[in-house]
């Protein structure tokens, strides 16, 4: 193990997942026992146990019974067609929740910005939004999701549904959009109203059905990899790296919406898809309405660095849709940590709540 800051399970881990993106376990095999991998790094057996967690969670691994960890992972999954189609998921009647952020800690904060910031809360942001929110943003970004952007590849809007809607116009009118199926409705209704083509793509079990992606037409593809609202569908690792195997040829592009991923019970929320591809083909979304206030009209955007000049000249006229005042709020709640604080609260009751 090296001396970098991360915790042992978190470097066994990484080196684990490379091994198997390497293709050094053949998919079913047999990986080493927690014994023998604890004797070989020089670590505890809880240790390793709590990596090979991980790789079962994210999908890498598979855990059976008395009979030890399998690899679960192999990189030519999906694009084939099986025999028997999967079943598409079905919608469920649930909403999504909000994360319960304490109004005494908003509060607060808010009457921290009003003194602290004064009269700048009357200015009118940038175009792209506060630099002092987008600088928070991608340092958070960096710490919690394994994204690396500079600032002036994100941009503040009033919610995902305009962030898409700028998007359209971005990557063009004459593209055509694929989303998942179902998926939550405001996403269709941004692209119908838009007037652009669109199909709908299947879901299975771990994500956008194989077959369907394979047969689309689409330029570009619209996903929520973590827990796909309503089905709750959350894409395997296997699925991840097919999404971006998708988008390698023909100019595509990857529209990454992360909502819900910072309440995940893993001990590391998934790999984001932005985080994974090497092409600089994917767009990051995610916005404050689940894990502080519906009411909290924010959301933001990583452009892939070879967009951000085509973003500025077709779209860097559009004035900033939020206000000063709640930028400056979420960049005091990001840089004080009370926001990951909180997160990290509601992590540890869902947890909780599990193990009864």
């Amino acid at each position: 193990m090296d001396k970098t800051n991360r915790p042992v399970y978190l470097q066994l881990y990484r080196l684990l997942r490379a091994d198997l993106l390497a293709g050094a376990f053949a998919y079913g095999s047999r990986l080493p026992s927690k014994r023998l991998l604890a004797e070989e790094t020089g670590v505890s057996t809880v240790t390793v146990e709590h990596a090979y967690d991980l790789l079962c969670e994210e999908g890498y691994a598979e855990a059976r019974e008395r009979s030890g960890y399998f690899a679960s992972f192999r990189a030519d999954d999906g694009f084939a067609v099986s025999a028997a189609p999967q079943r598409p998921m079905q919608p469920t009647r649930a909403e999504p929740a909000t994360g319960g952020f304490p109004l005494t800690l908003l509060s607060r904060t808010m009457r921290r910005v009003l003194s602290d910031y004064g009269e700048r809360i009357l200015e009118r942001p940038p175009n792209a939004g506060c630099m002092e929110l987008r600088e928070a943003l991608r340092q958070y970004l960096a710490r919690n999701r394994g994204i690396s952007a500079e600032p002036d590849q994100i941009y503040i809007g009033s919610g995902a549904e305009y962030l898409c809607g700028l998007l359209v116009d971005l990557l063009g009118r004459d593209k055509t959009y694929a989303i998942e199926s179902p998926s939550y409705e405001k996403i269709e209704l941004v692209y119908r109203t838009a007037g652009v083509a669109f199909e709908r793509l299947p879901l299975s079990a771990d994500g956008i059905d194989s077959a369907a992606l394979a047969a689309t037409h689409a330029d570009v593809l619209h996903t929520t990899p973590y827990r796909s609202f309503p089905t709750g569908v959350t894409a395997s690792a296997s699925k991840r790296y097919e999404y971006i195997r998708w988008s390698d040829g023909g100019g595509r592009f990857l529209i990454e919406s992360d909502y819900d991923s910072e309440f995940s019970v893993s001990a590391k929320p998934a790999e984001t898809l932005f985080a994974l591809a090497d092409r600089d083909n994917v767009i990051y979304l995610n916005t404050f309405s689940k894990t502080i206030s519906p009411s909290l009209r924010v959301g933001y955007m990583v452009l892939p660095r070879r967009l951000v000049d085509v973003f500025s000249a077709r779209l860097g006229g559009y004035s900033c849709t939020v206000p000063t005042f709640e930028q400056f709020v979420l960049t005091e709640l990001l840089n004080s940590g009370d926001f990951e604080r909180h997160i990290n609260r509601v992590r540890r009751q869902k947890r909780r709540e599990l193990a009864l």
